[in-house]
């Protein structure tokens, strides 16, 4: 969803040069495309269907799933391709999507991550990513060029040469002056079952909290809490950027579409909980505690922590 979301910006752009834009979707980021872009006409795309596990981290999850993906990148190519025929389409813009390429139309891809962190084979991974970026015409990564304000580090570095294009940091979220009434917000994000586990982790650390804090959250996880916790289940983009601008501190995934709305809002008191065996938050979580002082908690210390 946080390639969804970042995507919004770019869309509105789009629109104000006087563009006609058609909207890729899934059944995941259907809901905020149609709530962003109500009037664009919508296609549907393949699911890339990936499971995730509490158990396995993810690279090794990711990587036992390696022909399903490329059997989707091969069936959303051949989908793109009918469509451009279909709707006489110019440009294709693709956010991590691999098999939205063609020769037919000017291909861009969206991607900050153009070196990959793995902990096993990474000049393979490596070489195999680069081969994937090179089918598009140009790379948008939503980054700074220069290192020393880059928001991704090394991820975003073109060390392969490739066609980039630096766009900058992307959020579909507005800065607000608010008045704080919140200590904390828990803004959990990413796929299931990673997301829930979280959410019972945060609820079960404030059992005995005092203050205010407000969960938002897309799980269906159900219980009962405290009238000084509210959870809140996918707001829209006003209401979470007025959230955010209410709370103090932020807890959070380090994922790179949040770290760019949490830049761009200026929030500055920040707690960074990657996604267990997700390499790319890993480096990310500690590469932000070192240049915005962020605090870098693992999960599993979570019921450390004092809130």
């Amino acid at each position: 969803m946080g390639h969804a979301t970042r995507c919004v910006p770019i869309i509105r752009t789009l629109l104000s040069s006087g563009n006609t834009v058609i909207l890729g979707t899934t059944s995941l980021t259907e809901k905020i495309f149609k709530e962003e872009f109500p009037e664009l006409k919508h296609l549907q795309l393949p699911e890339y269907d990936i499971s995730y596990s509490s158990i396995l981290p993810l690279w090794l999850k990711l990587g036992t799933q390696y022909t399903k993906v490329l059997k989707a990148i091969k069936s959303e190519h051949e989908i793109v391709e009918e469509y451009i025929a279909v709707h006489n389409i110019n440009v294709v813009i693709s956010d991590n999507r691999y098999g939205l390429y063609s020769k037919n139309a000017h291909s861009i891809i969206v991607c900050h991550q153009l070196s990959l962190k793995t902990p096993f084979f990474q000049k393979w991974s490596n070489s195999t990513h680069v081969e994937l970026l090179k089918k598009f015409n140009e790379v948008w990564v939503p980054d700074y060029e220069e290192k020393d304000a880059k928001l991704a580090g090394e991820l975003s570095e073109n060390v392969f040469g490739l066609n980039c294009k630096y766009i900058g940091p992307l959020s579909r979220l507005e800065k607000r002056e608010a008045e704080i009434r919140y200590d904390y917000l828990f803004l959990l994000s990413g796929p299931e079952p990673t997301q829930t586990d979280l959410l019972k982790s945060v609820i079960d650390k404030l059992k005995s909290y005092k203050g205010k804090a407000v969960i938002i959250s897309s799980s269906s996880f159900k219980i009962d809490l405290p009238a000084n916790i509210i959870l809140i289940k996918l707001p829209n983009a006003n209401e979470l950027s007025q959230l955010i601008a209410e709370s103090k501190t932020i807890v959070c995934r380090s994922g790179y579409s949040t770290l760019m709305d949490i830049y761009l809002l200026e929030k500055k008191e920040l707690i960074l909980i990657p996604t267990p065996g997700q390499t790319e938050q890993e480096y990310l979580a500690e590469y932000w505690s070192k240049k915005f002082k962020s605090v870098h908690l693992a999960e599993s210390q979570l019921g450390n922590h004092s809130f």
